[in-house]
């Protein structure tokens, strides 16, 4: 009989494939500019799930360093995405952070079943239209919970419907504040023309720090991180086991 194989981290393969510094070099560079990238978009996609903006960088460096060591592509880049930003800011608004812990470990021991059991192979069966579909639909309800801060609205916290917060959108169009919108257009401009012009050229690096140099050098009374929620703390977080208290979730519960 044949005894199966471990599988290797693909990291491991590389160093034992002969790692030089030269591509060292290039991978420090690449790295550098991922992550300048994604640490405001960590801290973006934070805010818009409703937990403060260093739970994301939190996130973004775990999830970072465990892709990195676990991947298994030699070119494999790990970053933030904007997918869950619906599905996580409805599981915070229910059940809190400790919620969003326990279905982060159901999800991932849910795709450790379907890896081991081969059902993971069945997302082959999903239409197209389904995917895409469901991903423009989220990108829809992400950019609603943004307009809000995009155009300085000065409106209280915006229902979490979209019927609804687009109503509550339009009643407060009146209050927008022409800095904020100018600097978001200019800001989203210049990342389209940049990328237009070459990829290579790492246009959200560029316009964060020109656009909040100009904020800054213009005296703009536009919201800031640290306005708004206190800054970032620096340090590691503090290591806390997940409540496991039974919620009311269905009527048999409630009657328990």
């Amino acid at each position: 009989m044949s005894r199966r194989s471990i599988p290797v981290p693909r990291l491991v393969q590389c160093m034992r494939a002969g790692y030089s510094l030269a591509a060292l070099g290039r991978n420090l560079v690449a790295g550098v500019t991922v992550g300048l990238v994604a640490l405001p978009l960590a801290m973006a996609f934070a805010i818009a799930s409703g937990v403060p903006p260093q739970n994301g960088i939190y996130c973004a460096v775990v999830a970072g360093f465990t892709i990195s060591a676990l991947g298994g592509s030699q070119v494999q880049i790990g970053g933030p995405t904007g997918a869950f930003v619906v599905v996580v800011s409805g599981i915070v608004a229910a059940h809190g952070l400790d919620g969003l812990f326990m279905c982060t470990l159901l999800a991932g021991i849910i795709l450790l079943l379907l890896g081991l059991t081969g059902l993971g192979t069945a997302v082959k069966y999903i239409p197209r239209p389904v995917v895409i579909g469901f991903t423009n639909g989220i990108g829809v309800l992400i950019a609603s919970t943004q307009i809000r801060d995009l155009f300085g609205l000065q409106t209280p916290e915006v229902p979490g419907d979209f019927i609804g917060r687009a109503r509550v959108l339009a009643a407060s169009a009146g209050t927008a504040l022409g800095a904020a919108a100018l600097l978001g257009g200019v800001t989203i401009a210049a990342i389209l023309v940049m990328r237009r012009l070459s990829p290579r050229i790492p246009g959200s690096i560029i316009v964060l720090l020109a656009g909040s140099a100009m904020a800054f050098a213009a005296g703009w009374p536009v919201e800031t991180i640290g306005r708004r929620f206190g800054g970032v703390p620096s340090g590691l977080p503090t290591m806390h086991v997940p409540s496991l208290r039974r919620t009311s979730c269905c009527p048999c519960c409630r009657l328990r």
